[in-house]
């Protein structure tokens, strides 16, 4: 008995030894912060394998004649809800592939919902407002999560060990919109990777 708790208490502890918390801050060339730079972060450079599911709610408000959130991180396969908060009509929509979708005019106080399929970009317009720009970034890894008005994010409970991180931002320059890093090692408790992009000029409003 003293040494199946042994056991039980060494693999308790060693699986809080294997995960680690990764912050990571994303600064532009101009030394100012990056906020809403999605990270995403690869054990061994693989996705994950089964259901991923993020504490934050998978919602875009339509509010004042804008989105919000601006972005908004999801797995693959969640349903994101479209409540619109405004006393005006919205038509939204989305030609990005694999999560093509429409949804038609609605008022104040409805909701509608929209299944992100596929992993990858996901831009939303109002048929109605121009001016209305939102993001949705579809991830295929748990480790994932946004910058906030510091340009700061934490990922929490990254496994130990090498990594593949990409920082995406819709106007950041270069290949996908997409910086990617080779981090050698993630230990247990907490590491900290800067990064500078060089960013665009939006051809639109948020």
């Amino acid at each position: 008995m003293k040494r199946l708790a042994t056991l039980l208490i060494a693999m308790f502890l060693g699986g809080h030894a294997y995960a680690g918390d990764l912050t990571v801050s994303v600064r532009g060339a101009d030394g100012k912060p990056v906020p809403d730079a999605v990270v995403m972060v690869y054990p061994n450079g693989q996705p994950t394998k089964g259901p991923i599911k993020f504490p934050w709610a998978y919602r875009v408000a339509q509010q004042n004649i804008q989105f919000s959130p601006f972005m908004l991180v999801v797995p693959v396969g969640a349903d994101v809800q479209f409540p619109n908060l405004d006393k005006v009509r919205h038509h939204v929509y989305s030609f990005s592939p694999g999560n093509k979708f429409e949804i038609k005019l609605y008022g104040q106080e409805e909701n509608r919902t929209a299944k992100m399929s596929a992993p990858g970009v996901v831009a939303i317009g109002c048929n109605i407002h121009d001016k209305m720009v939102s993001f949705i970034r579809v991830v295929d890894t748990a480790y994932a999560g946004k910058t906030d008005a510091n340009g700061v994010v934490t990922v929490r409970d990254v496994p130990v060990g090498a990594v593949t991180a990409k920082v995406w931002h819709p106007y950041l320059r270069g290949m996908k919109n997409e910086k990617t890093l080779a981090i050698t090692s993630v230990g247990a408790g907490a590491a900290r990777e800067a990064v500078t992009v060089e960013l665009r000029q939006p051809s639109g409003h948020h």
